[in-house]
């Protein structure tokens, strides 16, 4: 397949720039996996769609603020970082501008001074390996100079840091949101328990990797950069038992899709706990070995992100409900509305 049979027209005003409130007022498409049906609801409604026994999976990944402003030392020249991949205590692969002000042996300095960085290393991608120092825990200092790193077509000021995180995000480490689960409540999820419905939790620290476009337009010439996870056993043993007694297993976004396959591609068909990098490259052919349904937010045109809708949903009902989402005014992206992919969806409702 070639990346041009994934484009959809987008009008910009459909790329939401701030997220709704409260968080599960998001309106959410239903996708009825085997036959394409779709019908539309709001994300406070999920609990309808679910049976219990399902077992939800979420991605406990914590965004870092990992958006830096900074000067050079000696020009006080502008700068701004953006922290990719940690390679040791300190050591970060980052995207960096201008280029021309970072080249190996610069140094800057964030925060009046909180944070300082060298510029060790050019890589072949055009991305930097730093060194950062600071006094005191590195996080912390983060926290207080860092921004959010919103994604580029995100062009308004966000008033609260934490709207840019799961309300169960936990384990620090992306660059940005696992964002299917910005939709969720703390009351949403004990509501969802209540009714016997699993929750299950997995890490995939999410890279920028997965957002950049794909340039090649043969699809399978693209290649993945590879983001760290982990499966938890009692995790893996959520999994299992579901699977076991005829429940389904359903991915809360792209990320614990890819988790959940990665490391079905290690273990087989009886999960258990796994770690490590992953650059698995979901596309339509791939077949699911884990996931039965999938919560994702509208992805951007062309991305590997709506190829991987499209390998679990099928190209044609994918790009048809793309279609309908942009006639019937879904929000779209990070902080946009849903979808709801399952198998035979019943109570369907056509509510705007």
């Amino acid at each position: 397949m070639k990346k041009t049979d994934f484009y959809y027209d987008l009008p910009e005003g459909l790329i939401a720039q701030h997220p709704v409130e409260p968080r599960s007022a998001s309106r959410m498409m239903t996708l009825d996996r085997d036959t394409g049906a779709i019908g539309h609801r709001h994300f406070y409604e999920l609990g309808e769609l679910l049976r219990p026994g399902d077992l939800l999976v979420l991605n406990d990944s914590r965004v870092l603020p990992a958006r830096l402003y900074g000067e050079r030392v000696g020009t006080g020249g502008f700068v701004e970082f953006l922290l990719l991949t940690q390679h040791g205590d300190k050591y970060w692969e980052i995207i960096c501008r201008p280029g021309k002000k970072c080249k190996p042996g610069a140094k800057f300095t964030f925060g009046n001074g909180r944070l300082t960085a060298e510029i060790l290393e050019v890589l072949d991608d055009g991305d930097r390996m730093v060194q950062f120092t600071c006094e005191g825990n590195f996080y912390t200092v983060l926290e207080e100079v860092g921004q959010m790193p919103l994604p580029p077509y995100i062009t308004e000021r966000l008033a609260d840091k934490e709207r840019y995180q799961t309300v169960y995000s936990r384990e620090l480490g992306s660059a940005a949101a696992p964002t299917a689960g910005l939709h969720f409540t703390k009351e949403m999820l004990s509501d969802l328990a209540a009714k016997g419905i699993g929750i299950a939790y997995v890490t995939l620290h999410v890279g920028l990797g997965t957002f950049r476009p794909v340039k090649e337009n043969d699809i399978l010439k693209h290649h993945m950069h590879s983001e760290h996870f982990l499966l938890p056993q009692e995790t893996a043993d959520a999994i299992n038992r579901t699977k076991a007694a005829g429940g389904r297993v359903i991915s809360v976004g792209t990320t614990s899709c890819r988790t959940l396959e990665s490391a079905a591609q290690r273990c087989g068909s009886i999960l258990r706990a796994c770690e490590g990098d992953t650059d698995i490259f979901i596309y339509p052919g791939y077949t699911f070995r884990v996931i039965d349904g999938l919560i994702t937010n509208f992805h951007l045109p062309e991305s590997t992100l709506i190829m991987l809708v499209s390998a679990f949903t099928g190209y044609w009902n994918t790009m048809y409900a793309y279609r309908e989402a942009v006639k019937e005014q879904y929000r779209f992206f990070s902080f946009g509305d849903c979808m709801c992919i399952l198998p035979d969806i019943s109570g369907k409702k056509d509510t705007q």
